[in-house]
This record gives structure tokens, sequence and C-alpha cells, in this order.
């Protein structure tokens, strides 16, 4: 059995795309704004007062998309923690959507189907799978006891079905704000 891993989830500070309501999925190139900015300092102001109490992250791994690396460095910087990213934290892919306002997919997109994707974007099945497979690939060779994961709304969601121990027709429907951290336990 792989020892228990606390997880600090960092949801990355409001983007360009976060503030013009559009759908990011996998976009690369998308900055933080100043209010992104400034979520991102107080998240890493929050990891580095669990730091002082001894219940900080001893690891930092990032997505590789701009608007979570942006954040991400406020954090290392904080902390002193090297930042390493990773393409297996990066938001799910919206494919053909990307871009577009994000209030225009309601009628497009099936949120009943697990299975359902944009064209060149990639299913909330395929994203749990995503994530499952690198949470465990993280548990068996933890780069430290608590580790801070800074990563996207709907890749949050799925860490938190998959640390619940459920599939992806059961993710939490309430997406963490940004800037926030959120603490699990994977057992």
């Amino acid at each position: 059995m792989p020892a228990p891993l606390t997880l600090l989830i960092v949801r990355h500070g409001q983007s360009e795309w976060n503030a013009a309501g559009r759908m990011q999925g996998q976009t690369a190139g998308i900055p933080l704004t100043e209010l992104g900015h400034q979520q991102a300092a107080a998240a890493a102001a929050e990891l580095t007062a669990l730091t002082r109490d001894g219940a900080g992250p001893g690891a930092l791994v990032s997505s590789d998309l701009l608007r979570a690396v942006q954040t991400a460095e406020h954090c290392a910087a904080a902390t002193g923690l090297t930042l390493t990213t990773t393409p297996e934290l990066r938001e799910q892919g919206y494919g053909v959507l990307e871009g577009r306002p994000s209030r225009e997919l309601w009628d497009v997109v099936d949120w009943t189907d697990v299975h359902w994707s944009a064209e060149g974007g990639e299913s909330l099945a395929q994203l749990h799978a995503r994530v499952a497979g690198y949470l465990t690939r993280l548990q068996a060779e933890p780069p430290a006891e608590v580790v801070a994961l800074v990563t996207h709304g709907d890749t949050i969601r799925a860490v938190q079905a998959v640390v619940a121990g459920l599939g992806p027709d059961a993710m939490p429907a309430v997406t963490p704000h940004n800037g926030t951290v959120t603490r699990l336990e994977l057992a």
C-alpha cells in the first residue's frame, strides 16, 4: 500500500479569458490578469503560512499552461520550492470550442454525457482517466509527503472525484474559485 499523500490543490488565478468569459481549455499562452496575480500571491501566502505551521508542501508541481505556471511562480517564490510542470495537470481540452464565449456553449455541450467531447477535445471520462493515472504515479513515487499541485477548475474536480473514489459521472459540480487552495488526502 502506498503511503497517504497530502495534496494542496491550487486553482490558477484569474486569466484574461476567465475575465472575458471565454472557454480556455488547453489553449496555451493565456496570461493572468492583475487580479489573477493578486489571487496567485494570496494562494502563495497561504502555502507559506502552512509551511510555517509544519503542514506546507515539500514539492510544487504545475500544469504547463501559462496561467497555471504564472500562479505557480508566485508559489515557488514564496515557498522557496523548485517548480516542475507537467501536461498531465492541464485543463480539460475543449478542442474547437476553445476561445468561444462560455455562455454560447450551454446549448452546444452535452454536460450529461461523460463521454461527449468537442471535435479535437477531451471528454470528462478522458480527463478523469488522465488525472487518475497521474495521481497513481504521484502516490507511487511522491516527491514529498505534502505536494502542492497548481492546476485548473475541471482538473481539480477530477482530482476530487479520484481521491473520493468516484468516477467521472460523479465529479463535483462546484469548481473552486480562482486562487484558492484545497487540501485533499490521497490514501
